[in-house]
């Protein structure tokens, strides 16, 4: 990213901490990458960003990015060397920092190896917090083999196949070795695995509390890609706390879910990326049926889970060349949810679901890293989803 400057302000802004409606105005003073209290601040010497007739936001999170996601073919991605899906991994993730996207949760890959690169400074990228590659039962979402076919396919890039109680807890051990920030497991069928019923849960009762148990007693949690109601119970009574997708939600579970005080984290994006571009990138027939089928209820989910008081997150899920929508993502979700608790979704709420006080917010003592438009979106909503006229800042350093 470039030497980072020891102290900048950003001046005459109108400030949105994260939560609050009410919007105030001021100055945003980081130092050594971190805000302070604007009355402990010797503003000499320090880089100073003007924002009169702008508005500052905290930078945005994606609880649900995949940067090995480099196509649409799972099993292309998964017999394709390490270091050449690295290599892309970073260009994306540089493109979502650009965006304004300052942290992301990758919940289907990332390894050691690129998080100390991304920590060294090597490529510019948002904060990373990533699962390992998701746990899948064979012939399950994460099982990329299509049906008629006898593939063997090794690197687990995305999703590793593991079956058993035994097993799993060994494979959730192991990425928590790994530095994973959680674990994440696939509870029911998806839209681009090919052999499995988008509806019907995956994992046993056994097998889904061996997970969650690791990942308690290691003071983490448990994400699951899960679209139907059967699935969601079948996750979040057995310790599941981050519901992934969930378009087919109803009303009792969303209850559940509040009752349990899981997260929702709608990823609206992908699907409407897909119906729009699928064709032209060669999405396979089945999976452009399966993704008719969530399509239209994913909105839905979102004013379910608003109703029943369940934290609704906001990410994406982007594939491939598809991830050029990731803003898309933010209309989407202001189209359900209104401008103020769309943002809340895409920074507090999803910090919270991180477990980190210090992002998501403006405030003394959180993470330098803030967004600055040129005008005001909540009075033209636009600004959002246009990728002009925005500066993004990473640990006080402009990108």
């Amino acid at each position: 990213m470039g030497q980072q400057p020891a102290s900048l302000t950003i001046t005459n802004a109108r400030i949105f901490d994260g939560s609050s409606a009410e919007l105030t105005e001021g100055d945003v003073h980081i130092v050594d990458g971190v805000i302070v209290d604007p009355g402990t601040v010797d503003d000499r010497g320090a880089t100073t960003i003007d924002a009169r007739g702008g508005t500052v936001v905290p930078g945005l999170i994606d609880a649900h990015c995949h940067a090995y996601g480099i196509g649409l073919d799972m099993v292309g991605i998964d017999s394709s060397p390490l270091s050449y899906v690295a290599l892309k991994a970073a260009r994306r993730l540089n493109n979502a920092l650009r965006r304004g996207f300052t942290t992301v949760r990758d919940v289907a890959g990332g390894d050691p190896g690129l998080a100390s690169a991304l920590d060294e400074g090597l490529v510019a990228a948002p904060r990373y917090f990533y699962t390992g590659p998701a746990l899948s039962q064979t012939g399950g979402h994460g099982d990329s083999r299509p049906g008629d076919r006898d593939l063997c396919v090794g690197h687990a890039h995305m999703t590793e196949v593991v079956d058993g109680v035994d097993a799993v807890r060994t494979a959730v051990r192991d990425r928590f070795r790994r530095g994973a920030h959680a674990i994440k497991i696939m509870t029911s069928g998806g839209v681009v695995s090919l052999t499995d019923p988008i509806r019907r849960p995956q994992y046993s009762v056994d097998e889904i509390r061996a997970i969650t148990d690791e990942a308690a007693r290691r003071g983490s949690y448990v994400a699951a890609h899960a679209y139907s109601p059967e699935a969601i119970e079948h996750s979040v009574v057995n310790g599941v706390r981050s519901i992934e997708h969930g378009n087919l939600l109803d009303e009792p579970t969303a209850r559940l879910m509040a009752g349990h005080d899981a997260f929702l984290v709608p990823t609206l994006a992908a699907y409407d990326a897909m119906d729009r571009r699928g064709d032209a990138l060669g999405l396979n027939p089945i999976s452009k049926a399966k993704n008719r089928e969530v399509l239209d209820s994913g909105k839905h989910a979102i004013e379910l889970a608003r109703g029943a008081g369940v934290r609704v997150g906001f990410g994406t899920d982007l594939m491939g060349d598809l991830e050029d929508d990731q803003l898309v993502g933010l209309r989407l979700q202001v189209e359900v949810l209104g401008v103020l608790d769309a943002l809340r979704s895409a920074t507090s709420v999803n910090a919270q679901l991180l477990g980190r006080d210090d992002l998501g917010r403006i405030g003394a003592g959180a993470a330098g890293d803030v967004l600055l438009f040129d005008g005001d979106p909540f009075a033209d909503a636009s600004l959002l989803w246009n990728e002009q006229g925005r500066t993004v800042i990473r640990a006080g350093a402009v990108v």
